[in-house]
């Protein structure tokens, strides 16, 4: 079972993306602050979920948290300042718009950018080891999904639909054929590198 926090006493937001390793679309991220004494067996990274949980999830997770919010840079961002830095950006906005203001951040991976004087604690794999920076998870991937979704209605050449821009063999043949879209990633690669980073954060759904 996931934590439900790190700290007892500090108000605490959990942090979280999704998208970075598309070649086409925005990198979202979200921040949930939730009730201390807040449990879920199910929540976990949204990785490990099916689609129909994570919708269930993010309707739980929007009603339960004291403050959520999402955020997202696009693909031209994105190739102006890079991935990385586009995401902290990101997860940045979705910081400043809570609601609520953290004492504390719980951010998944191993390096975030200081948001403003708020300490924070970077967590490998921290999305299956607290409540909050899974929640997060699910939010920024079922919006960053969604939009997706919405995209694919106008360039239904791609799939994005079903591949949410990442480089799957069809959408790169698809490239190849009908050249990018505006929302192509114009620093990204189609090569083996960006298939990896598909296949890393795609590997268990």
């Amino acid at each position: 079972m996931l934590r439900s926090f790190f700290s007892r006493k500090l108000t605490e937001a959990g942090c979280d993306e999704a998208g970075r390793g598309p070649i086409a679309g925005p990198v979202v991220a979200a921040a949930v602050i939730l009730p201390k004494r807040y449990s879920n067996d199910i929540l976990n990274d949204s990785k490990q979920l099916s689609a129909k949980t994570r919708e269930l999830l993010r309707d739980e997770i929007k009603e339960k948290a004291i403050s959520w919010n999402v955020a997202m840079v696009d693909n031209n961002e994105i190739d102006r300042i890079n991935i990385l830095r586009a995401t902290y950006k990101a997860m940045h906005i979705a910081i400043e718009g809570l609601s609520k203001k953290p004492e504390f951040i719980l951010v998944d991976g191993n390096y975030f950018i200081p948001f403003r004087d708020i300490p924070f604690k970077t967590i490998i794999e921290g999305d299956s080891k607290f409540l909050s920076i899974a929640a997060a998870s699910v939010l920024a991937k079922t919006y960053r999904d969604d939009y997706m979704a919405k995209l694919h209605k106008d360039y239904p050449r791609y799939g994005w639909k079903t591949n949410k821009g990442y480089p799957t063999p069809e959408h790169k043949e698809a490239v190849k054929k009908y050249g990018i879209s505006p929302y192509h990633r114009k620093t990204f690669n189609l090569g083996d590198s960006q298939m990896d980073l598909f296949e890393k954060e795609n590997s268990s759904e």
